[in-house]
């Protein structure tokens, strides 16, 4: 899938009957890696929402924009971000003004920028309809913190994704060692925790289950168990 700026401002009046199962959850909760893979099952469109915060974050941090509400909204102006998935491995690439960031926003630095930023109320409202132009035929599977309160209320299926600090300091490190990279658990331990607060926090969209997610709790879950219970979930209502 490729989707730049002005391919979403045609999309602006897709119709809702396009059907998303969204699934939301703290980091480390699985919900990446359980989004794509289940993007790729159904043959549906995938949209990290994190990746678009994070892009913002980069973009704020290289042209070194001030952390001021009105200034944050115009950076978003520039945000001409092309997303793409790697055919090898079915990773997201994240690509501005031609060049690959995918990496540089997977950083810690970047992660907690984009957590920062993610507190303004009008930087929210800017990017909300960013966010739903991804919403095409057949389908979307919607990864992030508030897809299913108030990006996409109207999810066919909303899932929230839950597991222990502990084990999501575990998994963030794993990522980091896969990545080259070194972090402390103590370190990622203390970054999790102070993002987990700023997002159930926040004024606006906080990161919570709506009330008619189905929560699952990972920490002792594969991916592919969490996949079956999705599914499982898929079928019931494809049954109503």
């Amino acid at each position: 899938m490729l989707l730049d700026d002005s391919v979403l401002a045609k999309r602006e009046n897709l119709s809702v009957d396009v059907p998303v199962i969204s699934i939301d959850g703290p980091s480390g909760s699985g919900k990446g890696s359980v989004a794509s893979q289940l993007a790729k099952g159904l043959n549906w469109h995938f949209l990290d929402s994190g990746a678009i915060y994070r892009a913002l974050a980069f973009l704020v941090h290289a042209t070194s924009t001030p952390i001021e509400e009105q200034a944050l909204v115009q950076c978003i102006e520039r945000l001409k971000l092309r997303l793409q998935v790697s055919a090898t491995d079915d990773k997201l690439i994240v690509l501005w003004e031609q060049r690959d960031i995918t990496e540089e926003i997977r950083t810690e630095a970047m992660g907690l920028l984009a957590s920062q930023l993610a507190v303004y109320p009008m930087v929210r409202k800017a990017l909300l309809s960013y966010q739903r132009n991804f919403r095409q035929p057949p389908g979307l599977v919607a990864d992030g913190r508030d897809m299913g309160t108030v990006v996409f209320p109207d999810a066919v299926l909303k899932i929230f994704l839950l597991a222990t600090l502990e084990e999501r300091v575990k998994r963030r490190c794993l990522q980091l060692k896969a990545r080259g990279k070194h972090a402390s658990l103590d370190s990622v331990y203390v970054e999790l925790e102070r993002r987990d607060n700023r997002d159930k926090q926040r004024a606006v969209a906080p990161l919570r289950a709506a009330k008619d997610a189905v929560v699952i709790d990972t920490t002792n879950l594969s991916v592919a168990e969490v996949l079956q219970c999705i599914h499982s979930k898929l079928q019931t209502i494809r049954k109503v």
